[in-house]
């Protein structure tokens, strides 16, 4: 077998298994692809004994990593939050690039050096954090729309970065500032001709390519722009990638966008993989093991420096403080662009495979604590500004003695909505709420509203939750809402808990815990155009409601389960939680024929048959006494490995 063949398939085979390894304990892939690298690189397994061989197609990876960014790039949206943009992010990449290229220059006594040094650490990881954010369900926050600022600049201001590392390269006797102006100059006449071939070019092409629904023709034609405008760029001894995120951004406008975005994904991403192999490989393990203390003392120094750069630009700008240390917090890693920028200038020899080495290992680092800092920076920001934040929490109205019928917990959009209708009738409601802001917003509206974490038993005492008659827990947190229902159970029996929820895959453990009556967000929706269509179908609206009620009480009973499909969230830890339909068809031969339900005993794999279709008859409710036939359809509802389970048995036993 040809050995070149031989090294791809043990790369890709090595790299399959770390990603699924790595995902499996919530790093990020990065990070696969980088050990891959080191493992198949010449120092450990020699698999890959030459990684220049796979540098230009792992350059593509950032050509269409680039195109991506140009796709997201959205220049209303910029306008819309150029203050945290152009303030915060212009603030912290530049203040951090120079204060970072001043304490390299004593270290590697080169300015040039120095310069992408500090460029290179003052990037932070766009891919990892927004990934993180979205998980951890605060994209939306405050703190999450500031570190998004900041990280929407850092990728604008890449674009330059990539432009001059080539131009510090140059062994011409044209001084810097002229090499400058002279790319700006190019740079501006290539940026013409593109925007002009977008605008009047482009569209046309799509238009047509988009009416012969074809879709390899698509793709192909999304990455021959990609391409061919990172070769137009390359042709004026500009950056690849500053021409494919030039392309992205025409096409970020067009009403092709988001198709565009998902043609090229895969291929992005597959790519991008590749490119972090070989960065991986151009690790030097005997300088990454020899400066160990080294690389963990500039992930933690850079990581303190750009905290406080943030905190304070941030604390200029008139923000909450919380959100300026949380910002800061999210903020202290290298990002992937880094690594871009380090291999560019590994290639150009403007630094040595020492320096190279540590800046990896400071990346892979960064990037490997990255996950577990965002998932607690609540915590941390919390024990930073602790002996702050106590006065201010003082001011806060805290429940002390106070009664009512009706408690509800959490005061968002939902429990608000919940307190109107209840004033509305007259109805006296208590209210607790663990945001400090909302509750002093809606105490100077003159809500009922105290401030306090409703899984503390002593906060629960306090607005005497041990007497209330109604519960409403309205945060859509699942597992802090069992939590919650387990302290009140503790304190009250009595009680009619209503909870609010996601969805049905925790129902069954929240009725447990002591809920009356759970509402699902998905169900409920459901419910609502349920009874809209009826309506408009002329069903009698008593009907209706009876219909509705009875889906109520009985818990949903008739909506459980449902058919998963390509975009079903197969999250391994939901899994085991989720309920599916699944039609099972029985052969001639099939085991489950002319046997009755109560001899296969289902119930014991956990599963329900929803119903049996015999031709064109369809029987909902089927019993132990019912007897399967050959050519049956069987529905099942039950979860995937049940399912998996009950349709091997229902076929050979």
């Amino acid at each position: 077998m040809n050995s070149g063949f031989t090294d791809i398939l043990l790369l890709l085979a090595i790299a399959v298994v770390l990603v699924w390894a790595f995902r499996k304990v919530k790093l990020p892939a990065i990070l696969a692809y980088l050990t891959a690298g080191i493992i198949a690189g010449p120092d450990i397994m020699g698999w890959i004994a030459d990684p220049d061989e796979y540098h230009f197609v792992a350059e593509l990876g950032i050509v269409l990593l680039l195109f991506s960014l140009g796709l997201e790039f959205s220049l209303p949206k910029m306008i819309a939050m150029r203050g945290q943009v152009f303030g915060l992010g212009a603030g912290q990449v530049v203040i951090c690039t120079t204060l970072f290229a001043v304490l390299a220059v004593y270290f590697v006594e080169d300015w040039v050096s120095a310069f992408i040094i500090g460029c290179t650490l003052a990037l932070s990881s766009t891919a990892v954090v927004i990934k993180q954010l979205g998980e951890s369900s605060q994209l939306t926050s405050k703190k999450g729309q500031m570190t998004v600022a900041v990280l929407l600049f850092q990728d604008v201001a890449v674009v330059p970065m990539l432009i001059v590392i080539p131009l510090l390269a140059s062994s011409s006797d044209i001084s810097m500032w002229e090499s400058l102006g002279y790319a700006l100059l190019k740079g501006t006449g290539v940026v013409l001709v593109l925007m002009a071939i977008g605008k009047w070019v482009l569209p046309h092409v799509f238009r047509e390519i988009a009416k012969l629904r074809t879709d390899e023709l698509f793709v192909l034609a999304t990455l021959l722009v990609a391409l061919v405008a990172g070769g137009m760029t390359h042709l004026f001894g500009l950056s690849m990638a500053l021409g494919a995120f030039l392309a992205g951004m025409m096409l970020g406008e067009s009403k092709y966008k988001h198709q565009l975005e998902a043609d090229i994904r895969p291929f992005r991403d597959i790519l991008m993989g590749l490119f972090f192999i070989t960065v991986g490989m151009q690790l030097d393990l005997d300088v990454f093991v020899a400066n160990i203390h080294w690389i963990i003392g500039i992930v933690l120094g850079v990581g303190v420096v750009k905290l406080v750069i943030v905190r304070v630009l941030a604390g200029l700008m008139g923000e909450r403080k919380e959100d300026a240390w949380g910002s800061g917090l999210m903020l202290f890693q290298m990002g992937e662009f880094g690594f871009v920028l380090a291999s560019l200038a590994l290639s150009f020899k403007l630094f040595d495979q020492t320096t190279a080495s540590i800046l990896v290992g400071v990346g892979v680092f960064g990037m490997a604590l990255t996950p577990l800092v965002i998932q607690r920076c609540k915590s941390f920001v919390s024990y930073i500004i602790r002996p702050t934040t106590q006065p201010e929490e003082d001011n806060l109205p805290y429940p002390t003695d106070e009664h009512s019928r009706v408690l509800i917990l959490g005061f968002g959009r939902v429990g608000q909505t919940i307190a109107r209708f209840l004033t509305n009738e007259g109805i006296d409601y208590l209210a607790i709420d663990h945001d400090a802001k909302r509750v002093q917003e809606a105490v100077a509206g003159g809500q009922k509203v105290f401030f306090g974490n409703a899984i503390r038993r002593d906060i629960l005492r306090a607005v005497h939750a041990d007497e209330a008659e109604l519960i409403i827990i309205s945060f859509a947190d699942d597992e802090r809402a069992i939590d919650v229902l387990k302290a009140i159970r503790n304190l009250n029996e009595h009680a009619e808990i209503i909870v609010r929820s996601r969805d049905d895959v925790r129902l069954k453990a929240m009725m447990e815990a002591g809920a009356t009556q759970v509402v699902p967000d998905t169900l409920e929706a459901s419910l609502m155009l349920v009874s809209q269509i009826l309506s408009r179908s002329g069903v009698p609206i008593r009907k209706i409601l009876s219909r509705l009620d009875h889906a109520r009480r009985s818990h949903y009973g008739d909506m459980h389960g449902f058919y998963p499909g390509e975009t079903t969230d197969m999250d391994p830890e939901k899994l085991d939680r989720l309920q599916f339909l699944h039609a099972v068809s029985l052969p001639k031969n099939a085991f489950a024929c002319g046997k009755k339900l109560i001899e296969l005993g289902l119930e014991d794999l956990n599963l329900q048959i929803k119903s049996v279709r015999r031709g064109e008859q369809e029987f909902i409710e089927v019993h132990g006494d019912f007897e399967l036939m050959t050519d049956d359809i069987v529905l099942l509802s039950g979860g995937p490995r049940a399912i998996e389970a009950g349709e091997s048995y229902l076929l050979n036993g």
